[in-house]
């Protein structure tokens, strides 16, 4: 009996994409493998973190690296750290801010649900920039610089596709005339692989990428990558500090004298990454940088093409395949006539979720009567399974 068995929990087949409440992306043998390797021994876990640190700078061009408890997490101590910075006061404090810089500039287009990562170290959003249409916005160069102050901490540049707004190396360029860090949420933005060193190469100073989405990681993993200083205050904040002096004082931070006392239990202190996490993440994003886009989407459309040709010509059904804005994978786009059919879109939804064998499909459009197939996680039998529901559903 298998282990979701004996808790009595179905397994879903996932053509919804790597989602966290579906669990993210699958994990291969090879991640599984280094994961129990790590778990057998005992380690220093900040030497570890900076081992693994070093990979991810190496890979992604930026001056340091730091795994985090997934992407959330890494926006909260990416925020923290650009409030904190070196000061073990200020670290003890967060996440009230009270004296502290605590603002972060945003443009308006950039708000999204995601950025309460963010909010969760104490500071206070500025937004900035006009406000349009659903899914568009505008902002001058000016307006962003305008709503900088002495109480600014950082600016937060999330990777989005929002038209007129201003673009990462226009942002940075205003940032960084004032001597701001800004923050980029890219937990979302692989592929293509190029992401991973595009956003430093742009001027970024803190970048965060989901570990357990396409690069195929542990779910509760996510990278850091930015400058070393801030690098620095994140694994202060997150790690276990309950030592003493003769012991601290073997540590690179006191020998180099920038730290003015003994930083202890920080923000990120509920956010820390296990030895397994750390192991399964490099595994992961070292198989992840080896691999190729041409080659990934050339399977996933063959496991789209398997799914759609069936579905051609059914009444009140209409597919076509489509690359989304967002990211270059493929997605089948499913539109439903519900008065033909005589269910909706979400019906068709909860029918596949309830079925079996359960198949999950992406919902974001079903208002507009459209379910969308995300082949991201999908195997080649999982396609031939999601294609025979379909099917069925429709011919029902």
């Amino acid at each position: 009996m298998g282990f979701y068995e004996s808790l009595g929990v179905r397994t879903v087949i996932n053509a919804a994409g790597a989602l966290t409440r579906l669990g993210g992306n699958r994990v291969s043998l090879d991640v599984l493998d280094a994961m129990v390797d790590a778990a057998a021994s005992n380690v220093m876990m900040d030497e570890l973190q900076a081992h693994a640190g070093a990979v991810i700078a190496e890979l992604t061009g930026a001056e340091a690296g730091y795994v985090t408890a997934g992407a959330a997490a890494g926006l909260t101590l990416a925020a923290a750290a650009c409030v904190a910075g070196l000061d073990p006061a200020a670290m003890d404090q967060l996440p009230d801010t009270t004296g502290l810089k605590h603002e972060v500039v945003v443009q308006r287009g950039h708000r999204n649900a995601y950025d309460h990562a963010i909010r969760a170290a104490g500071i206070t959003f500025v937004e900035t920039g006009y406000l349009g249409y659903p899914g568009a916005g505008g902002t001058y160069p000016w307006q962003l610089e305008s709503a900088i102050t002495e109480h600014t901490a950082a600016i937060a540049c999330p990777i989005l596709d929002t038209p007129g707004t201003l673009s990462l190396p226009e942002v940075a360029d205003i940032a960084h005339r004032h001597d701001l860090p800004v923050i980029v949420d890219a937990s979302a933005a692989l592929p293509p692989r190029s992401n991973l060193r595009r956003f430093i190469a742009e001027g970024a100073d803190l970048v965060v990428y989901s570990g357990g989405k396409a690069i195929g990681g542990p779910q509760a993993s996510g990278i850091l990558a930015g400058r070393a200083d801030l690098v620095t205050s994140v694994a202060l904040q997150n790690l276990d500090m309950d030592v003493r002096m003769p012991t601290w004082t073997r540590r690179e931070q006191a020998k180099e004298g920038t730290l003015r006392g003994i930083p202890h239990h920080g923000l990120g202190r509920g956010m820390k990454v296990g030895r397994e996490e750390i192991a399964g993440l490099i595994t992961a994003l070292r198989y992840y940088v080896a691999g190729d886009d041409d080659a990934d989407h050339q399977r996933w459309r063959q496991m789209l093409d398997t799914i759609a040709r069936p579905l051609d010509g059914i009444a009140g059904v209409r597919v076509n395949c489509q690359a989304s804005p967002k990211q270059p994978v493929p997605l089948l786009r499913i539109e439903l006539d519900a008065e033909q059919l005589g269910y909706t879109a979400y019906d068709a939804v909860n029918a596949l979720l309830d079925g079996d064998p359960s198949v999950a499909v992406a919902e974001s459009h079903a208002e507009h009567g459209t379910i969308i197939i995300n082949p991201l996680v999908l195997t080649g039998d999982d396609a031939v399974i999601v294609r025979d529901r379909l099917k069925a559903l429709f011919a029902s």
